[in-house]
C-alpha cells in the first residue's frame, strides 16, 4: 500500500472523494473517464453547487453499479440511505459493466423525474447502453415507488470519438441539472454544443486546482 500511495499520490481529497494523480491525468489527455473523476463531480454537485436543492440526488458511479447487482433487500436499503424514494431528481451515471470487477465500455446518463414519472436516458454513443438502462430502471423503480413510471431515450450530441462518454456524461449532468433546478423537469431540455464539451477538461482540472488539488 505504501509503495503505491508513493507512487499515485493523493491529488485531492474532497469529502468522501480521493483523487489520485492518475486520476487526475485522465483529464489531461484523450482518455475514458474512470468512477473516481464522475463520482468526485456528483460529489461536487450535491455538496456545493446545488447543496440548497434538496430535490436533488446525484449518485456515484459505483453505488450505481452496486444497485445493479443487489438483490431487492439491499437495494431498497441503499436508496433509503441516500433518502433516493423522497427526491424527485435523480441523476445515474450509468455503465454497461455487468460485473462487480472495474469495467465497462461506455458511460451514458439516466435521470429520474419524479414529477415527469419517467427515467430519461441520454447516450452519447447512439443506443449502445439501451439495455443496460432497461434492465437498471426495471431493477430499481419498485424500491423508487414508480412502478409505473417508463424509459425515455432521448436525443442528444453525439461524441466525436471513443473515449468522450464521460465527458458527455458530467456535460449532460450539468445542462440538466441546471434546467431542473430552474423548471422543474426535464422534458424540454436544449442540447449540448460541441464546444462545452471540448471546454470541459480544463474546466474540471481548474476545478480540481480551486478546491486544493494537485494537477
Amino acid at each position: 500500500m505504501s509503495s503505491y500511495t508513493h507512487a499515485d499520490p493523493i491529488a485531492l481529497s474532497f469529502n468522501d472523494t480521493c483523487l489520485r494523480m492518475s486520476d487526475v491525468q485522465l483529464l489531461q489527455g484523450p482518455h475514458w473517464l474512470n468512477d473516481q473523476i464522475l463520482s468526485f463531480y456528483y460529489e461536487y454537485l450535491e455538496k456545493v453547487k446545488y447543496k440548497n436543492n434538496p430535490d436533488l440526488l446525484f449518485v456515484a458511479p459505483e453505488v450505481t453499479q452496486c444497485m445493479k447487482l443487489t438483490d431487492d433487500d439491499e437495494l431498497e436499503t441503499v436508496l433509503n440511505q441516500l433518502e433516493a424514494p423522497r427526491k424527485q431528481f435523480i441523476f445515474f451515471a450509468l455503465n454497461d459493466n455487468e460485473s462487480t470487477q472495474a469495467g465497462g465500455t461506455h458511460w451514458s446518463l439516466l435521470v429520474f423525474s419524479r414529477p415527469e414519472k419517467t427515467f430519461f436516458h441520454f447516450d452519447s454513443w447512439g443506443n449502445n447502453n439501451s439495455l443496460a438502462s432497461q434492465q437498471f430502471v426495471h431493477q430499481i423503480k419498485v424500491a423508487l415507488n414508480c412502478r409505473q413510471c417508463h424509459i425515455k431515450p432521448i436525443r442528444c450530441l453525439q461524441q466525436a470519438n471513443g473515449y468522450d462518454c464521460g465527458i458527455h456524461v458530467i456535460c449532460m449532468t450539468d445542462n440538466i441539472a441546471d434546467y431542473v433546478n430552474r423548471y422543474e423537469c426535464v422534458e424540454g431540455v436544449g442540447p449540448l454544443h460541441q464546444d462545452i464539451i471540448s471546454a470541459k477538461r480544463s474546466e474540471l482540472l481548474k476545478l480540481i486546482q480551486s478546491l486544493g488539488g494537485k494537477v
